[in-house]
């Protein structure tokens, strides 16, 4: 039975969910009897650590429990996002430097960038962290569309959930897909997911004040998605030159009409795709996509499913259908 060491950082003001994630997929796979796994925690001091909901974890290895560790594990990071200390970025890089796997995890994908280990390369963490780590390490080429990335020696995840996804990749590689599968229908989780995180981003739209002449047309588009929404249409709306219109739809909301439409139309897509139990055709139509076709290429697009893949993860109503904005 293969034996693989895990070791897991742990720090003051980790949420129970992180700190349990790889836990929870790697200790299942010893007792599916599946491989001799075995997880640590370790932590910058040995001892004790309180996580975010205000327990404390005694028997707390400190780094040196990540020496002879196969795969090392950061499940989260600070809100702060805080640089990572040297002691630790000195771990993690010794421990990749003798082949350990290096992973990081939802936010630890910050801690593992400030190693340099993601240096050049593709890399994922929490959308709401992607700016400001594209900030830090404009090195590193993050993309917020997938829920994780690997490179064989470095692995990064996206959001919170996107770890057990990721973990369950990681014993997917090491002991093959039956061995994932039954790990994941023991903890009755999808052994692979499709689409990425695109899908939970919320894109809010900029504020407009009362005098800006545009905002007037987004109300008026939002209410007519099904129809023919060119440009010219909508500078008709706005009474302005197709010119002129599109300088001042770009300075308002930072986008071209064309996209901001096209965004306007997935997000009512999605709506009642989650909401209402209208056909993919009914919802193609009324989104103003004109045909099925159109709407599952511009859903595979944006968010990397299908248009039924997203509605069977987060449809929220089975009854009749409802069809109010």
């Amino acid at each position: 039975m293969p034996t693989l060491r895990i070791a897991v950082y742990a720090f003051d003001g980790i949420t129970m969910f992180h700190l349990s994630v790889p836990q929870l997929v790697f200790d299942e796979v010893a007792r599916q009897g599946l491989g001799d796994w075995q997880t640590v925690l370790f932590a910058e001091r040995a001892g004790s650590i309180r996580t975010a909901e205000g327990y404390t974890l005694g028997e707390v290895r400190g780094l040196e429990a990540a020496e002879d560790a196969d795969i090392v594990v950061v499940p989260s990071w600070f809100e702060d996002g805080r640089a990572a200390g040297p002691a630790l970025r000195r771990t993690l890089t010794a421990a990749h430097g003798r082949g350990a796997t290096v992973a990081g995890l939802c936010l630890g994908a910050v801690a593992v960038a400030d190693t340099g280990l993601l240096a050049r390369r593709t890399a994922v963490t929490h959308w709401q962290a992607v700016d400001m780590l594209a900030a830090r390490h404009p090195d590193v080429d993050l993309d917020a569309s997938v829920l994780y990335i690997d490179h064989g020696d470095v692995l990064t995840s996206a959001g919170t959930a996107s770890a057990i996804d990721a973990c369950l990749h990681l014993v997917r590689g090491r002991l093959g897909a039956a061995a994932a599968n039954r790990v994941a229908r023991s903890l009755v989780v999808a052994p692979h997911r499709e689409g990425g995180q695109a899908q939970y981003i919320e894109r809010p739209l900029p504020p407009h004040s009362a005098d800006d002449p545009i905002a007037g047309v987004l109300e008026w588009a939002l209410r007519h998605l099904a129809d023919d929404l060119t440009v010219e249409r909508l500078a008709g709306v706005a009474h302005l030159s197709r010119r002129t219109f599109i300088r001042a739809f770009q300075a308002s909301t930072g986008v071209t009409p064309a996209a901001w439409v096209r965004q306007q139309r997935l997000d009512e897509a999605r709506r009642l795709l989650e909401s209402t139990d209208l056909s993919i055709d009914q919802v193609a139509a009324a989104c103003g996509f004109g045909s099925t076709v159109t709407l599952r290429q511009a859903f595979a697009a944006a968010f990397d499913t299908t248009p039924s893949e997203y509605r069977r993860r987060f449809a929220i109503t089975t009854g009749s259908s409802r069809t109010g904005r």
